[in-house]
């Protein structure tokens, strides 16, 4: 192991990781994923799951992850939609009618938190637009979201995923790719795009666990989402290759991680290496 990368991973005390692409794909579970979670705890190193991926709720995403063999808790789990709503509290106090463009799921979530899912309907006006990764789109909800964008409502998107990891036969198109859609129709892009690059979920786990930024390691399958939301946040960006990005497209990057492993099983014997003469 090289000696830079050596002593960057032995300060690690916390592991955010991404989900699709790092501890799963799709439905299916990597083997060395539960081997790698014990191996934290033994090690006394905590960890949390982070995704782009706003689709499922978070419940549903908790007994996804206990279905898979893995006990996690709402306090361990950081979902674009979760940022999405903190933002809309945040910076629109007074909006509660949203136009989502989002799954059943995702929606449940908003209106757990107080808001108002507007119709496909266009006497039904909302107070701001949401376009997530919507596996249940329609077009004409696409062709509203449209033209609720055209007319200058505040529109949000949730995360910049060009697409989905996926080990079936087909490109599960992702928000980045919807949004490119809305914007080659309204020749608009979303006011903010939350989730990964941006570093808010990470600098939320910093000030919870009252560590550095050099003391946690964020570890994902994307340079542009997972490994650029490491540097922003100036922590530790761990690529793995077990999801979108391959080898010559991580040894390309103009940002390169600061340490690449062929999979989450792999960086848990670079940290066991790398710690246990701490």
């Amino acid at each position: 192991m090289d000696s830079i990368v050596k002593s960057k991973l032995a300060k690690i005390k916390h592991v955010a990781l991404d989900m699709d692409g790092t501890i799963y794909m799709g439905d299916s579970l990597f083997p060395y994923t539960i081997p790698f979670l014990e191996r934290l705890k033994r090690m006394n190193i905590s960890y949390s799951f982070l995704t782009n991926n706003p689709s499922k709720s978070l419940d549903d995403y908790l007994q996804k992850l206990a279905k898979m063999g893995i006990q996690a808790t709402e306090e361990e789990m950081y979902t674009t939609t979760v940022a999405t709503i903190d933002y809309i509290k945040a910076h629109y106090p007074s909006a509660r009618r949203l136009f989502l463009l989002g799954t059943p799921s995702m929606i449940s979530q908003f209106e757990k938190a107080g808001f108002v899912s507007t119709a496909d309907d266009a006497n039904d006006v909302p107070d701001l637009i949401v376009a997530a990764f919507d596996m249940t789109l329609t077009y004409s909800r696409l062709c509203r979201a449209a033209w609720w964008i055209s007319q200058g409502i505040p529109y949000i998107a949730t995360n910049p995923d060009k697409v989905c990891p996926t080990n079936l036969p087909t490109v599960l198109v992702d928000c980045g790719s919807i949004c490119k859609c809305l914007e080659h129709a309204t020749g608009r892009q979303p006011d903010i795009t939350l989730g990964k690059p941006d570093p808010n979920m990470l600098i939320g786990i910093l000030q919870q666990k009252h560590l550095r930024p050099d003391e946690i390691a964020m570890v994902g399958d994307r340079i542009y989402t997972d490994i650029a939301m490491a540097q922003n946040a100036g922590a530790v960006g761990v690529l793995v290759l077990s999801g979108e990005t391959t080898i010559e497209v991580a040894n390309s990057a103009p940002n390169p991680p600061d340490v690449i492993a062929a999979n989450i099983g792999e960086l848990g014997e670079l940290l066991a290496e790398a710690q246990q003469n701490e």
